[in-house]
């Protein structure tokens, strides 16, 4: 396989660069539609030469694959063209939308292989035994297993999850096709016709591979949470300046697998120097869009580090969120005082899966900091994460 992404692949260890990364996306594309093309002719011929349904069904499905192929080769394309007005952060999104399209199409073919084999279970036929034709299906689970292999080396290299479920689909491809030969052999050794319960059972296979895919393909157009190593490494990466003592509110919007945009507040004292910190801030910005490869934004929140009653205040507001749900935590804490009560300002984090409505928090916390103390307002913003 390296000797493969040697030839055909220039500089093909610079996975940072687009044009590598394309250039990996349309070689797995031609080699999945010449070896499923392959595949397709000689399955096709096993199916007529036995008359099992079951392997025709295997060689429709990688006809389907070669398709899939096809559109995976033109994504790659297209979703490397370069920003322009009308899509200001590039066309990698089309790397998910092709991954769309092959998931009905994998569907599609799935149903239609149920009404296939449903047919040959109502009215069987004899298989003819050849060979030749054992031969060519066990070279074409080998030939498969060599596809899961060569695709799931290629997804790691660029991180891409559309070849990452090419791969997934050729180890069911290969198991599909284990199947289907177990059956013939069942019928030439036990006289058994399985045909057509093993063409449904292929079918089942390529229903669920579409549907994986459908999700897949999905949930990165709706907005999936981003990678927690990801996260990580951008956090520690704004905490490493010594004037930051808090970040919160990280959001990354993703554009395509290897283009993303993110925004991060990162806390520094209040009585720091402006023009320092902001020089500072551009520094981090910078070293984010280098070593992740995204436009990031930094919004500065400046927080009191020297005021013993706000940290007191604010402490003592920790523990009534603590007392409420140990998983609840707080941020951007700031005090307001006027003539006859005091704004005390925070915003409430609550991960999404903790049955607490909005409204509960809020009406519960604001409740018992002002029996802390009367004069003490509370101002809530509530953040899910």
């Amino acid at each position: 396989m390296e000797l493969l992404f040697k030839i055909f692949i220039k500089n093909k260890d610079n996975i940072s660069d687009q044009s590598v990364r394309n250039s990996y996306g349309v070689f797995s594309g031609a080699v999945g539609i010449l070896l499923n093309i392959v595949l397709f002719v000689s399955k096709l011929a096993v199916g007529f030469l036995t008359g099992s349904v079951s392997v025709a069904a295997d060689a429709l499905n990688n006809l389907s694959d070669a398709g899939s192929s096809i559109i995976t080769l033109i994504a790659f394309k297209l979703s490397g063209k370069p920003a322009d007005h009308d899509h200001p952060f590039g066309h990698g999104r089309i790397e998910y939308i092709s991954g769309l399209f092959v998931a009905v199409l994998i569907l599609f073919m799935g149903f239609e292989l149920i009404k296939s084999s449903v047919s040959k279970i109502i009215n069987p036929a004899k298989i003819e035994f050849s060979t030749v034709s054992v031969v060519i299906l066990a070279l074409a689970v080998l030939l498969k297993l060599w596809m899961y292999f060569f695709n799931m080396r290629i997804s790691k290299k660029i991180a891409s999850k559309s070849i990452q479920a090419t791969a997934k689909d050729s180890l069911s491809d290969a198991l599909s096709t284990t199947t289907v030969l177990l059956g013939i052999l069942i019928a030439k050794i036990w006289g058994f016709n399985i045909d057509g319960y093993i063409g449904l059972l292929v079918s089942v296979f390529i229903l669920y591979t579409g549907y994986k895919a459908i999700i897949d393909a999905i949930s990165p157009l709706l907005g999936h949470a981003p990678d927690e190593t990801l996260v990580s490494e951008i956090e520690k990466t704004v905490m490493s300046s010594e004037g930051i003592i808090g970040t919160h509110d990280l959001i990354i919007h993703n554009y395509g697998p290897t283009r993303f945009m993110m925004s991060i507040h990162a806390e520094v004292p209040a009585d720091c120097d402006i023009l320092k910190t902001h020089d500072e801030i551009d520094l981090i910005e910078k070293q984010l869009c280098e070593k992740f490869g995204c436009d990031a934004v930094i919004h500065l929140d400046p927080i009191e580090t020297n005021n013993e009653v706000i940290n007191e205040t604010k402490r003592i507001v920790e523990d009534i969120v603590l007392e409420l749900d140990k998983r609840l935590s707080i941020h951007d804490f700031r005090m307001v005082t006027g003539d006859t009560h005091t704004n005390v300002i925070f915003d409430v984090v609550i991960p999404f899966d903790i049955g607490l409505s909005d409204n509960f928090v809020i009406e519960n916390l604001k409740q018992k900091i002002s029996e802390f103390n009367n004069k003490y307002f509370a101002v809530i913003h509530i953040d899910r994460t």
